[in-house]
């Protein structure tokens, strides 16, 4: 088989495609051949800021993909050949709340990723796929489409009438913005760009704003909430929108910080977190009891991912740098059966 794999010559981080033979798959594992893998911020950023330590080296990368399951081990009972499955990206995080010992499981980064043309996994991983969902589609959500649910639901359950913030049109944005209106939740956005604010109003979006044109954003936000501020912010960028996040958010307002595309300062100020008694956290991707809900759903809603690109396996790196470019809307995502 084909694989892709992170390699590190000095301090540089290189992907590196080799013919490698087909893995077996051991007790309670199942080989899957890959049909589509996507990419998400963090797999771009691990060129430049490798992980250390939770590393494995030579790994192969990408936590996101889908496929037709080949064959099986001893023991598996859940999971059958020919069936259609996506991977959690930890491995053995079934169901409650993150443990530590879940990293040893992430999929792309402590063990071999997606982006190969088979891969084995273990059964409880899997999650099957409904028959309304492609490869293509099914391989863009279990980290982004993942932290957009945990994300919405924080602290509290999203609830139906809240209003949602969401920042840019990564795919941790629009899922989110396409979750919170399953909720029936009303969705305030920021951009770059007129093009991408149209985009987000054409998926649903009541009102866009331009930080670009309009830097102080967040006063903007305050006016379309009457002064009140939103119920949940998903915060992507971290240094550069923190400060106007936590402005944007009403009394007892939630801060999901999903990730730090633009630095991991800030400056936000504590007077301002118990002035509001803002409740701010981290958001972790999610079990895949959540992966299944989620799946569940998407097709009730028929709700379907936003694809941004679709490329060859052989254009990987056309993948990588349309990521990189930060010019895309929705997922990018590769084709690996072609």
């Amino acid at each position: 088989m084909k694989a892709v794999r992170l390699t590190t010559v000095g301090e540089e981080t290189r992907l590196e495609m080799r013919d490698e033979p087909l893995p077996n798959p051991g007790r309670h594992e199942v080989l899957v051949r890959v049909h589509a893998a996507s990419l998400n911020f963090r797999d771009h950023a691990v060129l430049n800021h490798p992980y250390g330590a939770a590393m494995k080296k030579d790994v192969i990368p990408l936590s996101d993909g889908a496929g037709e399951v080949i064959s099986t081990g001893d023991g598996v009972s859940r999971i059958k050949v020919g069936d259609r499955v996506v991977a959690n990206c930890f491995l053995h995080w079934i169901g409650g709340p993150f443990l530590p010992e879940y990293n040893a499981g992430s999929v792309g980064f402590s063990v071999d990723g997606m982006l190969a043309e088979y891969v084995v996994l273990p059964e409880t991983a899997l999650v099957h796929l409904p028959a309304s969902m492609s490869y293509i589609e099914a391989a863009s959500l279990p980290c982004a489409a993942g932290a957009a649910w945990s994300s919405l639901n924080l602290a509290t359950p999203l609830q139906p009438g809240q209003t949602v913030l969401v920042q840019g049109t990564g795919g941790v944005a629009l899922f989110a913005l396409q979750i919170a209106q399953m909720f029936g939740a009303r969705v305030l956005a920021i951009t770059s760009s007129d093009e991408k604010a149209a985009k987000l109003k054409e998926l649903g979006a009541e009102s866009v704003v331009n930080y670009n044109t309009c830097p102080d954003w967040d006063r903007e936000i305050l006016a379309l909430t009457d002064g009140q501020g939103v119920d949940k912010v998903i915060d992507i960028a971290g240094e550069k929108t923190i400060v106007k996040s936590a402005a944007s958010a009403r009394i007892r307002g939630e801060i999901a910080l999903v990730g730090s595309a633009s630095g991991f300062g800030g400056g936000l100020s504590p007077v301002d977190i118990l002035y509001r008694s803002l409740i701010i956290g981290s958001s972790t991707i999610g079990p895949r009891t959540n992966l299944e809900t989620l799946l569940k759903a998407m097709t009730m809603h028929g709700v379907r991912p936003v694809i941004d690109r679709v490329y060859p396996f052989a254009e990987y790196r056309e993948a990588y740098q349309r990521i990189q470019s930060g010019g895309h809307i929705g997922k990018v995502v590769i084709d690996v059966a072609h």
